[in-house]
């Protein structure tokens, strides 16, 4: 996994938790947090940190990885604007990952290893997200698409069809987007 991610995932905690809770859970993972945005370390890393994260707050693993793809989006917003400008609304920009965003990021993150996804509209505020990735972080994809929600001023309701925890070929993720005051 590219140490962007460790990085993400450092800024998302410690601008909710403080510093100190980021060095208690390299602590509890038995890692030294050592991470440049370039290099590649093993996803076991980013698993070990999410465990210690769900037993720090007593909150399954699942709900841990899906709030670190909210805290995400506002950061690559911000670090990405372009991605984001030409879009009116969240549907068309993850309509946009497999055209222009993943390759951005491959761009960005030589040997980047980015989830394959496949996409059904449904009507003008559904879509099936078809999400295929040996990691198996669709908690992490439904947390992006809750983070995209919030900053287009939306609110989406998510529910999985399949998913490839519950040994599936892949996760199918329904997304049901309302406009909705900006928070």
């Amino acid at each position: 996994m590219k140490g962007v991610v460790f990085q993400l995932l450092e800024e998302a905690v410690t601008d909710q938790f403080g510093e100190s809770t980021w060095e208690s859970l390299l602590d509890a993972a038995k890692l030294d947090g050592a991470y440049t945005s370039l290099g590649n370390y093993p996803d076991a890393q980013l698993f070990a940190l999410v465990g210690a994260a769900s037993t720090a707050l007593n909150k399954p693993a699942g709900d841990v990885v899906r709030w670190f793809g909210n805290a995400c989006i506002p950061k690559f917003a911000q670090r990405y604007p372009a991605l984001f400008e030409s879009h009116k609304n969240s549907k068309s920009l993850i309509l946009s990952l497999n055209q222009i965003i993943h390759p951005e990021v491959r761009k960005l993150y030589p040997g980047a290893d980015v989830p394959d996804f496949d996409f059904r509209e449904r009507g003008a505020n559904g879509l099936s997200l078809g999400y295929q990735s040996k990691r198996k972080l669709c908690a992490f994809a439904e947390g992006l698409i809750e983070g995209t929600a919030h900053h287009f001023g939306e609110t989406v309701a998510l529910g999985q069809s399949k998913c490839m925890i519950r040994g599936d070929a892949k996760c199918v993720i329904e997304c049901d987007f309302s406009a909705g005051a900006k928070a």
